[in-house]
């Protein structure tokens, strides 16, 4: 196990800025159909570099990104989970996203779930964020239940703009919570 510095925890995972030995594993997750089934493209290892770049620079300027997660157990390298900024063009744009990709041999775990809470405990508590939303395709009913299991709900159903070209894909589910419903899900 490597001995990472870790921004935060939560009970089994890690959450780290990204390293460039990390845009291999990024790769070889984004390569899989499975894990890419509901986004419109599997990504290259130039646009996976170029977006582990982006993530470096988001969270130089703004304190957050989709930040490389590993298992605290034994350091394993299984995908994304976080916050980044949006600004597609929409009636609710800009807003800060929560999302995850995880590889396959993490599925079924109940990591995304306990990593998109501690992603929100960070953005509410460290950050002070208003509020925090997420979208996935109407077909991605996975995604959907992690949203639902970490205390958001449905604003609306919208066609994405940036995915316009694919029916499959174009009519979207937006989710949300804000700081005070959070607080309130919490009792705090």
């Amino acid at each position: 196990m490597t001995d990472k510095k870790y921004l935060f925890k939560s009970d089994r995972l890690g959450f780290r800025n990204w390293e460039m030995e990390d845009i291999p594993k990024m790769y070889a997750i984004n390569s899989d159909p499975k894990v890419m089934e509901y986004f419109p493209f599997i990504p290259t290892y130039g646009q996976t570099e170029s977006f582990v770049g982006q993530m470096l620079i988001q969270f130089q300027k703004k304190g957050f990104c989709y930040f490389a997660v590993e298992t605290l157990s034994v350091g394993k390298f299984i995908g994304f989970i976080g916050l980044s900024e949006k600004d597609f063009k929409t009636t609710f744009s800009p807003f800060v996203d929560i999302g995850w990709r995880l590889g396959k041999y993490a599925w079924g775990k109940g990591y995304g779930t306990e990593g998109a809470e501690r992603c929100l405990a960070y953005a509410f508590e460290e950050l002070k964020l208003e509020k925090v939303m997420s979208l996935a395709p109407v077909v991605n009913q996975k995604s959907i239940h992690v949203m639902e299991k970490i205390g958001m709900h449905k604003v609306t159903t919208f066609k994405h703009p940036q995915l316009k070209e694919d029916k499959r894909l174009e009519s979207c589910f937006l989710y949300q919570i804000s700081n005070k419903e959070w607080k309130t899900k919490l009792k705090i």
